[in-house]
């Protein structure tokens, strides 16, 4: 898996609703957290949310390795309203170039296309540490979070 130091792979993706997003591109407005996930993962279901509440300070970029209608269906299910790409179910060609064999998979890129951040499963230190770099609390002191689930 592509880690940290590394630099990220360049890739372009179709968006589920329309367009096409290119990681080089977004990178001119600063970092971007881009997080692989599949809609059968029970740790994708419970981290997707958690980072939604990112979204407002970071740009997220959720990445589906599921089809569109699978991943609308995720979506709706789960509230998910960040911008989300495709990644061509037949060869999984962005994941692949990161290295992926779980998710979720995180990564932070940073504007020079340096990789950050790099984490597979959920990890509550880590979300906790994007939410105190970027301002914003991805947890309610309420919440009772686990440290880890494995992805």
């Amino acid at each position: 898996m592509a880690g940290e130091g590394d630099f990220a792979p360049g890739f372009e993706l179709n968006e589920i609703g329309g367009g096409a997003w290119k990681l080089g591109e977004a990178l001119v407005d600063g970092p971007v957290l881009l997080v692989f996930f599949k809609i059968s993962c029970p740790t994708c279901q419970f981290t997707l949310p958690f980072l939604q509440r990112l979204k407002p300070a970071l740009r997220v970029m959720a990445i589906s390795q599921d089809d569109a209608k699978g991943t609308a269906q995720f979506r709706e299910r789960f509230g998910i309203s960040l911008p989300t790409l495709l990644d061509p179910a037949w060869a999984f060609p962005v994941s692949s170039a990161f290295g992926i064999s779980h998710v979720p998979a995180l990564f932070l890129v940073e504007p020079d296309g340096a990789i950050s951040m790099a984490v597979e499963g959920f990890s509550r230190s880590h979300i906790e540490e994007l939410g105190a770099r970027f301002g914003v609390a991805a947890f309610r002191e309420e919440e009772q979070i686990p440290l880890l689930r494995p992805g």
